[in-house]
């Protein structure tokens, strides 16, 4: 039986460096050192930091494919009293990481989860793209598949937050192809790569001007990358609303005559109006 005096452990949550290891934190470095163990995504790579630092502290693997069991064996060692952090491969755990499970097994048995903040690839990305920072959306990483892909895009298509996405090497040119299909050619984004490491690059141009550069070089093509895109300018988006008038007087007139009285209704561009009708017939 288990004893219900013994107070239960602390689980951290801890931010690592996408790139340049002197990006840790003081504090990070000292709960890595302190905690009874660190529970990393890939041992090896994290030994490395670990190394740096010279943290002895011992380590376990958990990720993906061992989520699930090894969430139980930590909980049980939180619950006897023992202190865990958790890492990722990089950055801020959870954020396109492993993480999740065990953070809200810990809280469903009222085990304290304290972050320590620091990296996140997204974030960082962010305060250097020059876009929009007040409102953003994170997607994490897109669809593998080009049909699933093509649809998540279409979903976030009258977005007007700025978008953030995730991408890998050998993803990253049809992911842009893809953005550029839906979004459009002109739409403003940023390409980050290899954020924090030697050849840390970001372009900032439309999708084609950042589709071009990259085409251009092989090299930018390489590491890995965060695609931010601009959202929709509210002047350009067309919403529930105004499609549902269009729908009602496409029934009953031409699409041009019916986008012109819709036009005039809501106030919104003819043109814009026009387009999004022909858009949600061929859907």
């Amino acid at each position: 039986m288990a004893d219900s005096s013994r107070k239960a452990g602390r689980l951290f949550v801890v931010a690592t460096p996408i790139g340049n290891l002197a990006d840790i934190t003081y504090r990070a470095v000292e709960i890595l050192t302190t905690v009874d163990l660190i529970a990393a995504e890939d041992t090896r790579h994290s030994r490395k930091l670990l190394q740096k630092y010279t943290i002895s502290t011992p380590l376990t693997a958990y990720h993906e494919h061992n989520e699930r069991e090894q969430t139980k064996k930590l909980i049980n060692l939180l619950i006897e009293g023992k202190e865990v952090a958790l890492v990722s491969d990089a950055g801020t755990p959870l954020v396109s990481d492993p993480g999740y499970r065990l953070v809200c097994a810990a809280h469903e048995r009222n085990i304290t989860v304290t972050p320590i903040p620091g990296c996140c690839a997204a974030i960082a990305a962010l305060s250097a793209a020059g876009l929009a920072s007040d409102r953003f959306v994170f997607e994490g990483f897109l669809p593998h598949k080009k049909a699933a892909r093509l649809n998540r895009l279409k979903q976030l298509q009258q977005e007007s937050r700025t978008l953030i996405f995730y991408e890998s090497a050998h993803r990253i040119e049809d992911s842009l192809n893809d953005a550029i299909a839906v979004f459009g050619r002109d739409r403003v984004s940023t390409l980050a790569r290899e954020l924090t490491k030697q050849h840390e690059t970001l372009l900032r141009g439309t999708l084609d001007q950042i589709k071009q550069s990259l085409a251009a070089d092989d090299n930018r093509r390489k590491g890995e990358f965060v695609l931010l895109v601009q959202g929709m300018e509210p002047n350009k988006r067309v919403n529930a609303e105004t499609l549902r008038i269009l729908g009602l007087l496409t029934a009953v007139l031409p699409p041009k005559q019916a986008a012109d009285v819709t036009s005039k209704i809501t106030g919104q561009p003819k043109n814009l109006i026009y387009q999004k009708g022909l858009e949600h017939k061929n859907k």
